[in-house]
């Protein structure tokens, strides 16, 4: 896989990064390390985690993965931490939490330097100045590199950077949002923020929580040991939401393409992505080394103009007609 440079920053990316929520939960440690494996020897060098990832499981994972394969220095250690590591235990961004936070994170990891650490969420209680300095100290003390941000609406990201130049704070060089084709709703106001200051995104559940893989059917609740077989209300990519025309219009776009090119239809939708000006670096979650090896493929598959158009047009979301709409009939565009 080739690299390129995530935003402003100095970080050379590859366009897939290995996603490690499974960690600890779905896939075991000798699973998790042999995924580590198979991610690096494809090419990859990104691997994102966070604290709260089987609480805390999945980085010491990763860190004793680092320390026995000796890969520290091949490969570039993106986390997370905000939310509560234990139910009704502390949370936030405030430097009193969020200071312990990160050296946890850094004991886990087993690590000097995070390469890139992001907020797991904004903190509407905590002025951004406050937490933002914080990470000055650690960008000073030569144990964070980078600042990204994690699931951040368009007037907390532009709040932050506007923090971030006018106090001479370290500023935010990616974004970290769930976008697919099936849920693009950040069109509607954060990507344009991401555009004009050249903020890259890292889009976590790049499959939908495995709908654009095309396991899921209309009207036949799912089964099995997949993600919404073993809970089909989970999450945003739970079985009654999703399971709508629109979903089923844009993966019979997928199926045809994917046929066009023999390649699968997780592989389709993850060059979508890949492919997408707006994108750094694609978040892969996997659970066994099989699925790794499927998604990997995506970085073989180039999608023609024509056919990233079509999978564009199909998956744009529907645009409300307050304010955006109104916007439009008033001739404001």
């Amino acid at each position: 896989m080739q690299t390129s440079s995530l935003g402003t920053s100095d970080l050379q990316v590859t366009p897939l990064t290995l996603g490690t929520m499974t960690f600890g939960k779905e896939a075991d440690e000798a699973t998790s390390h042999a995924l580590l494996d198979a991610y690096v020897a494809a090419g990859g060098n990104v691997i994102d985690t966070a604290d709260v990832y089987s609480a805390g499981l999945s980085e010491e994972i990763i860190g004793r993965w680092l320390k026995g394969s000796g890969k520290r220095d091949d490969v570039l250690i993106a986390t997370k931490a905000r939310f509560a590591m234990a139910k009704g235990g502390p949370r936030g961004l405030h430097p009193d939490y969020l200071r312990g936070a990160i050296e946890d994170n850094l004991r886990r990891l087993d690590i000097d330097t995070i390469d890139l650490f992001q907020p797991h969420a904004f903190d509407p209680n905590v002025p951004v100045a406050e937490w933002l300095g914080l990470i000055k100290e650690f960008v000073d003390q030569g144990k964070i590199r980078h600042l990204g941000v994690s699931n951040f609406l368009s007037y907390q990201l532009q709040q932050t950077l506007d923090v971030a130049k006018y106090e001479g704070l370290p500023t935010v060089v990616s974004l970290q949002p769930q976008y697919n084709l099936l849920d693009r709703h950040i069109d509607y106001e954060v990507m344009d923020v991401c555009k004009n200051h050249n903020i890259p995104l890292l889009p976590w559940s790049p499959l939908g929580g495995g709908w654009l893989s095309g396991k899921y059917e209309r009207d036949s609740v799912p089964t099995g040991a997949t993600r919404l077989g073993e809970d089909p209300s989970r999450g945003v990519e739970a079985y009654d939401k999703r399971n709508t025309e629109r979903t089923f219009a844009i993966l019979d776009v997928v199926k045809d393409i994917a046929a066009d090119h023999g390649a699968s239809m997780a592989q389709v939708s993850l060059a979508w992505l890949i492919q997408h000006p707006q994108v750094g670096s694609v978040i892969l979650g996997a659970r066994t080394t099989e699925q790794l090896a499927d998604n990997l493929g995506a970085a073989q598959v180039e999608l023609s103009t024509e056919q990233w158009e079509r999978l564009e047009d199909v998956s744009r979301p529907h645009t409300p007609d307050y304010p955006y709409g109104f916007v439009d009939t008033m001739g404001g565009r």
